[in-house]
């Protein structure tokens, strides 16, 4: 790259992966102008006016809720994330929260710390009251899990040592999600079946519209009587106002999860943390590395690795003339690009491309450098969104 690179960060990012741009020329900071990315945690973006020059978002978590992901692809802009690098932090909070639901732990601390008195009155209160807190062992119970990532299978692995039987459902496991899941996890072939037998349920899917109150007032009314649900993926996969039906009604008899609010506070059935999910430092570092790494690569390589809106395309380069191109995924568009290449007496080494959905990627490795005309040229093929001419350092 001839000229710095700014990178603004809305967020602290984790210094571990701030420093993955040492030896880079990179400018890194919450003030740099004119940036050619951004690195993101909470930030809320969907308001914000995103400069032109941004050719890439990074996100140093898993969702993306907080990024208008739709607007950036029309921009031909992709948005990275960290998918799995929180996997560990989230699973340990989950069987926190089952060990929590299980052994009424929440009540009992409200409990202990209402206690007043000498010693003996406190003893004789405990005494009194502690059978109003007797909880159940793990062991035998079924814990049905919905979404088979990354984190749905280390939370299967973890309920699995401590002796739970586990039932999941995901209609959309990927090959590697399959290969990482412990054999003793029972397939289910519905929501309603996992709801249907099991006494612990903990959901794992993403936010979106398909998603949105998964679980609604149908759903809970399915659920085995004195279940306890548990919510560390997003607050609006869950309906507020059907679990606390269904917490009044005795059908659940706990709610755990990572999203306090107004409607939840102070229930005396619900257990609602302050989106503890990913807040270890380990977490954060992981976060912060994975989503670095992947955000240098594309600048300097045009490769794309977990992208919310593109397809992963990566190639080992075999030239030191290189660039990528971002287009609707419509008919003839490779054949439009290799046409330009030849008009322009360019030979293409390598060539690779991919599409998701609506969206296109493709990685040209060409024997000589490439013109800006040619460049131009490719930006006013119809469907055409980005052009990045990616010459080797050394070329550069």
């Amino acid at each position: 790259m001839a000229d710095s690179v700014h990178i603004l960060t809305l967020n602290n990012i984790a210094s571990v992966g701030l420093k993955r741009f040492a030896g880079g020329d990179y400018q890194i900071g919450s003030h740099v102008a004119e940036p050619a990315a951004i690195l993101v945690r909470s930030h809320d973006m969907h308001s914000m006016a995103i400069p032109e020059g941004v050719k890439a978002i990074g996100r140093a978590g898993a969702g993306t809720n907080n990024i208008p992901v739709a607007r950036m692809s029309e921009r031909g802009v992709p948005v990275f994330n960290a998918p799995g690098a929180n996997a560990n932090a989230v699973k340990e909070l989950v069987i926190a929260g089952l060990l929590l639901a299980a052994r009424n732990l929440v009540p009992a601390i409200r409990f202990v710390e209402g206690l007043k008195g000498d010693d003996q009155s406190i003893d004789k209160q405990v005494e009194d009251g502690k059978k109003h807190f007797a909880g159940t062992e793990l062991p035998g119970r079924t814990l049905g899990i919905l979404g088979l990532g990354k984190i749905g299978s280390l939370v299967a692995d973890a309920a699995i040592r401590l002796g739970m039987n586990v039932l999941g459902y995901d209609p959309e496991i990927t090959v590697d999600a399959a290969w990482s899941l412990p054999s003793q996890v029972r397939k289910a072939h519905s929501i309603e079946e996992v709801l249907k037998s099991a006494e612990y349920v903990t959901l794992h899917v993403p936010l979106l519209s398909a998603t949105r109150n998964l679980i609604n007032a149908e759903r809970l009314h399915a659920m085995k009587s004195g279940a306890v649900l548990l919510n560390f993926a997003r607050d609006g996969i869950a309906d507020t106002d059907a679990v606390l039906a269904a917490l009044e009604a005795k059908r659940l008899r706990c709610y755990v999860c990572d999203f306090p609010s107004a409607k939840l506070q102070g229930h005396p059935h619900v257990v609602a943390l302050p989106h503890l999910g990913a807040s270890t430092r380990e977490a954060e570092d992981n976060c912060a590395i994975m989503v670095a790494d992947q955000l240098r690569d594309y600048l300097e390589n045009g490769n794309i690795r977990n992208a919310v809106n593109f397809p992963d395309v990566v190639m080992a380069r075999e030239s030191p003339y290189r660039v990528g191109i971002a287009n609707a995924n419509v008919p003839n568009m490779l054949g439009q690009i290799s046409t330009a290449m030849a008009n322009a007496g360019l030979n293409i080494h390598n060539m690779l491309n991919k599409s998701r959905g609506e969206m296109a990627y493709t990685l040209v490795d060409v024997d000589s450098p490439i013109p800006a005309s040619v460049c131009d040229t490719l930006r006013r093929i119809q469907g055409v969104l980005m052009v990045r001419y990616l010459p080797a350092a050394s070329e550069g």
